[in-house]
């Protein structure tokens, strides 16, 4: 009985069928759930209602976790991942009312189980044609929202307490497209020196994730051509010849023209 239902276990989270698959989508939209949640209730006054859901989906983020680690092949790497970490913050977050509010400020890095949507790439390209087709474009806009929502929820949890500007998750959300897209109206600032860095780091990596965006939006670095010898699909725009095989291939591109 008990290797029955091992078995059932490793063919949800690692299996490759269709049960597991919808199993894992499954995952990814309670993922999805939980940071709607807090993001609403980031508006509002904690009640006991919010409380008591805080711990139910704290222990239902526990029994995840607890099945992720009991059926890893090499559960030191495991739990090693960002998206481990990820499921620890975010266990701790849903838990912290037992400890009393000293722990609230934790709540918002739930936004963090958003890193489980890497898990989900290589489905996504079996499963969507329209994936397949604009994968550079979505996982370049994956990476900027995963990196404004992780980020807004790291301003909020450290500056909501004793910066005035930033009363619930919008107005850290306000700050950090404003700063990442460089228009900082100035209304809204971070304090102290870990505010500073903070800023620094969001100008940085988020206008770096922005631009990337754009490049793979307006100029892709990569064309589709099939090479006729060895099948190679994605090619430079400006390639005269597959880096795989070495066969000349005629893209055709503004610039042959």
């Amino acid at each position: 009985m008990a290797g029955q239902f091992s078995k059932t276990l490793n063919e949800l989270y690692e299996g490759n069928t269709d049960r597991a698959h919808r199993f894992r989508y499954g995952i990814l939209i309670f993922d999805l759930i939980t940071i709607c949640f807090v993001i609403a209730t980031s508006f509002i006054t904690h009640t006991p209602l919010i409380e008591a859901l805080d711990m139910v989906f704290g222990v239902l983020i526990l029994l995840d976790f607890t099945i992720r680690v009991y059926t890893a092949d090499r559960r030191f790497h495991y739990l090693t991942r960002g998206s481990t970490l990820a499921d620890i913050a975010a266990m701790v977050s849903f838990l912290a009312p037992l400890a009393g509010e000293g722990l609230g400020f934790l709540r918002i890095l739930r936004t963090l189980r958003l890193l489980h949507t890497y898990q989900l790439m290589n489905r996504l390209r079996q499963d969507f044609k329209l994936f397949r087709k604009h994968e550079e474009i979505v996982i370049a806009a994956i990476n900027l929202l995963v990196f404004i929502f992780v980020t807004t929820g790291l301003i909020y949890a450290l500056e909501h307490d004793h910066n005035p500007h930033i009363r619930n998750y919008a107005d850290a959300l306000y700050f950090t497209i404003t700063t990442l897209t460089t228009t900082g109206f100035g209304d809204i600032t971070l304090e102290g020196t870990t505010g500073r860095m903070l800023s620094i780091a969001v100008m940085f990596f988020g206008v770096t994730l922005f631009l990337r965006l754009a490049q793979v939006l307006f100029r892709p670095s990569k064309v589709k051509y099939e090479c006729e010898t060895c099948g190679l699909l994605l090619h430079d725009a400006d390639a005269s010849h597959c880096k795989h095989c070495g066969e000349t291939v005629h893209i055709n591109t503004e610039g042959l023209y």
